[in-house]
């Protein structure tokens, strides 16, 4: 995807913030506008693991990000179901809740819309836009297995932040790159967060086109 764009990011209570905040960045760095809103429970999940003073009567997460990329971000309340996003008629490219608590997926599922994130989903679902929803849960109970393939059955993707090691990540944000990585490439963003997988000097076989035995699985 070369030309801007606007897209709906929904921070939701589940553990991860980081994953998160790195998507937004990407996203305004690429030139493209998103239209931000989170969860009070993901409030307290940024004040926790990101540790950042917000008021949670007041929060500013327009100061999360550095000025120059504020331009493009739209702020919206959780209770403001009239915001850009809660239309299908807004233009929004692709909808991502990132991370993804287990109570919003299993809302989203069963069309549930409590407010402007679970609505923005909705809106993604119903107009046959990208819904990328990214759990970060373990382990995971039959419960949340079953509501992630109704999602995933009405065409949502479903990308739990599991993190690769193929590339030898050497910091935590390389883990976190991976998984924003992985999201950007479903919404066909460009960005080079991450190597890509490439055959291993020496290690392909004379006889084959790959470095892979009968039976094993490539990355």
């Amino acid at each position: 995807m070369t030309a801007a764009s606007a897209f709906a990011v929904g921070f939701c209570g589940g553990s991860g913030i980081a994953y998160g905040l790195r998507l937004c960045t990407a996203l305004l760095e690429g030139g493209h506008s998103v239209h931000l809103c989170a969860t009070r429970a993901a409030l307290r999940v940024l004040r926790h693991e990101a540790q950042v003073p917000l008021d949670a009567e007041r929060p500013d997460l327009a100061a999360l990000f550095a000025p120059p990329l504020r331009r493009q971000l739209f702020v919206h309340d959780l209770a403001a179901v009239e915001a850009t996003p809660s239309s299908g008629s807004a233009g929004v490219a692709a909808t991502i809740l990132i991370p993804c608590s287990m109570g919003t997926l299993a809302r989203v599922a069963h069309g549930f819309s409590s407010n402007l994130i679970e609505r923005m989903a909705d809106v993604a679902l119903k107009e046959g836009r990208p819904l990328v929803v990214v759990p970060r849960e373990t382990p995971l109970s039959v419960v949340h297995l079953d509501n992630m393939l109704k999602l995933a059955r009405a065409g949502a993707v479903v990308l739990p932040a599991m993190p690769g090691f193929y590339h030898r990540p050497q910091t935590v944000q390389d883990l976190v790159d991976f998984v924003v990585g992985k999201v950007l490439d479903r919404l066909g963003v460009d960005h080079a967060l991450f190597a890509r997988w490439r055959t291993p000097a020496g290690a392909e076989p004379a006889d084959s086109g790959s470095p892979w035995h009968e039976g094993e699985d490539a990355p």
